[in-house]
């Protein structure tokens, strides 16, 4: 019998469980101390989990996915974003033993098992058939009761993703909490459903979760919303806080509205994170960038805030393109974003009050006796 040939049906096979081998992590990297730049790319060099019986067998608490498409942007590079993002040289070797966040003074690994699951088996000619697949691998780390961390992608899979964990959790007890300089609320892109524009009407318009539910912070796009759009946002309910508002009353008071919002009413949330959301200056490698934006100084402490004071059930950050990305500052900036949400999960685990902690010596308030 010969080869199948490439794009043949045997190329959707799940080689997951072959060969046989018992359930567990498996450490994929040789070494004990791994450079950023060396190694087999799991997400700081994290061991790598297949199937949910890995998981389970792992107790893992976190698993990190990639959902590697760009379809829905107009192939502007995203899909090559989880790459990028499980490579970024944020630091310099992957010994995530070694990390620590310098204003928590915490190690999220301390607290959390965390692990790479691989990414989603996407369809690299259809965005609308990569949509199930991302569903169905998100919701298999949800239903272990391990935190999804999706890393896009562009920002279609906000529907797949969301979709998974109100698919686990209840339709309506998922509320999303979404860092973007667009509103992604469009009925459709040139007759397309699924796109980067359009994930949060479809999650609306399938009932997966409320649109008042939907809390969104930066918006400032000059091209959405218009009013008709606009108009639809308010009439469901939806909670947008524009650039005009952080500028008004000052990104911590946005903040407090935004979180009291997230937890009006939903018992779980969903983290959305596009990377536009911050000034392009810091993020020059996405496909629509709009300045001006929020700093890595407002966003990374929010971020960390949220995931320790709400009950975070999921994690997406897209839209990192990295063939855009002078200097590697867009995907530095993402994955430590992740690593803010994974320091805010380990406090949440530990017991630690909020709102806002931080470690007494590094906020100055412990002085040398």
């Amino acid at each position: 019998m010969g080869t199948p040939e490439a794009g043949g049906p045997g190329d959707r096979v799940d080689a997951s469980g072959f060969p046989h081998r018992e359930p567990g992590p498996i450490n994929v990297q040789r070494y004990r101390h791994v450079p950023a730049y060396s190694g087999i790319a799991t997400f700081l060099g994290l061991p790598l989990c297949l199937t949910p019986e890995d998981l389970r067998a792992g107790g893992a608490d976190v698993a990190v996915v990639g959902a590697p498409v760009d379809m829905g942007t107009g192939h502007r590079g995203a899909a090559f974003g989880p790459r990028a993002i499980r490579s970024s040289e944020w630091i310099m070797a992957h010994t995530p033993a070694a990390l620590m966040e310098s204003d928590t003074r915490t190690n999220p690994f301390d607290e959390l098992t965390v692990v790479d699951y691989g990414d989603a088996a996407v369809d690299p000619l259809s965005v609308d058939a990569s949509m199930e697949p991302i569903r169905g691998v998100v919701r298999e780390i949800a239903e272990t009761g391990a935190v999804p961390v999706v890393l896009g992608g562009d920002h279609s899979v906000l529907w797949p993703d969301a979709a998974a964990i109100a698919d686990v959790h209840g339709p309506g007890s998922v509320g999303v909490v979404h860092f973007d300089a667009h509103a992604d609320c469009a009925e459709s892109v040139h007759g397309h459903l699924a796109s980067h524009a359009t994930p949060v009407r479809r999650l609306i318009a399938d009932e997966h979760v409320p649109g008042r539910n939907f809390v969104q912070v930066g918006l400032r796009s000059v091209l959405m919303p218009d009013d008709e759009l606009l108009a639809w946002m308010r009439a469901h309910g939806m909670r947008s806080h524009f650039m005009a508002e952080i500028d008004r009353i000052g990104f911590a008071a946005v903040l407090e509205k935004a979180i009291a919002e997230a937890l009006d009413g939903p018992e779980h949330l969903y983290l959305s994170i596009d990377i536009d959301v911050l000034d392009p200056a810091y993020a020059p490698g996405t496909g629509t960038p709009e300045p001006p934006g929020l700093t890595p100084r407002e966003l990374l402490p929010a971020l960390r805030r949220i995931c320790h004071e709400t009950p975070v059930a999921g994690i997406e950050v897209v839209e990192v393109a990295p063939y855009l990305d002078p200097g590697n500052t867009t995907a530095m900036n993402a994955r430590k974003a992740i690593f803010e949400c994974l320091t805010g999960l380990a406090l949440r685990g530990k017991g630690v009050p909020g709102p806002a902690y931080l470690d007494p010596i590094a906020a100055g308030l412990d002085e040398p006796s």
